[in-house]
């Protein structure tokens, strides 16, 4: 019998028909239609990413909201604050463990609770030995094998390291996974060249026909100088909340103590930015250049106002430089 040979003819045709409608690169922008509203947070590592998401999960918990918090930072520091500095098995390292065993994952085995959040670390490979994007992208397979999709939540925060760009940590953004972002980040350049990287990548994918917008920047560390609000505004997002750079935020944070909550007294900042948070829409950035970049920032401390100096074959060479000979052709006077 015959292989079933498919109709060429009609799949080119097909291919012609739909290249001949021309794509438009605007997204319609609105509310998430999504009673989960899944939101990834991005920032440079050590900027304070995870000590904002587990006082935000644990303020918005104590709202009345169901929060799931999933680390997907290979450092595991998420999970870590929220549970006293305990590290909880991550979904990679406990897969891996369970199937040489023979035998399936569980929920209580990867997924543990606080003050109301639920909360799960993703993990990844150890140093040297793989690729963290790609344990990002295996994480989440194994999460819709555990029922993912079904999941009963009002918010599940997604904690996602900014400085790398590869695809594995640009998931959310690319897969439309998320429908919108926050950025953290402080009054420094390279924290908001982080934050700026992660509009573009926005911006790109919103270009390709995706629905992921910013929802705006939280200012960590705020020494009032001011530069993290004026990105803010340069790129078109909102300020969601300013943390103040304090004695008493950065002690209580080294010791794995919760402050987002109403106990304490910091406990109004995190509500306000928890109900900011909630409302804020998913909106189109406007990443700036490396220049626009720098403007934000006092040329003198930046070294903005440098001027490009090209160098010359004599300057790569040195000592080994040598004169040479020149194909000119010289003629002798008449």
């Amino acid at each position: 019998m015959k292989d079933e040979v498919p109709n060429l003819k009609d799949f080119d045709k097909r291919l012609r028909d739909e290249a001949k409608d021309e794509p438009t690169l605007e997204v319609p922008q609105g509310e998430p239609t999504s009673k989960t509203q899944i939101i990834a947070i991005y920032g440079k590592g050590g900027i304070g990413k995870s000590f904002t998401l587990a006082n935000l999960s644990h303020m918005m918990a104590e709202q009345g909201k169901r929060v799931l918090l999933i680390g997907c930072d290979p450092k595991s520091d998420t999970t870590s604050l929220l549970f006293g500095g305990k590290a909880c098995p991550t979904i990679i390292e406990t897969s891996t463990r369970k199937k040489l065993a023979g035998e399936e994952v569980q929920i209580g085995d990867v997924c543990f609770k606080r003050g109301g959040v639920f909360a799960m670390e993703l993990g990844g490979p150890e140093v040297g030995r793989g690729c963290g994007g790609r344990g990002i992208i295996h994480g989440f397979e194994l999460l819709e094998k555990l029922g993912f999709h079904d999941w009963d939540f009002d918010y599940v925060l997604l904690d996602f390291l900014g400085d790398v760009v590869c695809g594995g940590f640009g998931l959310p953004i690319a897969r439309d996974m998320a429908q919108k972002v926050i950025l953290v980040a402080s009054n420094d350049l390279q924290s908001l060249y982080v934050a700026n990287n992660v509009c573009s990548a926005v911006e790109y994918f919103r270009k390709l026909g995706g629905n992921v917008g910013v929802a705006g920047l939280v200012i960590n560390k705020d020494d009032g100088s001011g530069e993290a609000a004026a990105f803010a505004e340069a790129v078109d997002i909102p300020v969601l909340a300013s943390i103040p750079q304090d004695d008493d935020l950065r002690k209580k944070s080294a010791n794995y103590q919760i402050v987002g909550t109403a106990q304490s007294q910091w406990g109004a900042l995190f509500a306000e930015l928890g109900d900011n948070v909630a409302v804020a829409p998913p909106v189109r950035p406007a990443p700036l250049d490396q220049d626009g970049l720098l403007g934000l920032f006092d040329a003198s401390e930046t070294g903005g106002d440098y001027v490009l100096v090209p160098a010359t074959d004599v300057d790569m060479r040195g000592k080994n430089a040598e004169p040479k000979p020149s194909l000119e052709v010289v003629y002798d006077e008449a």
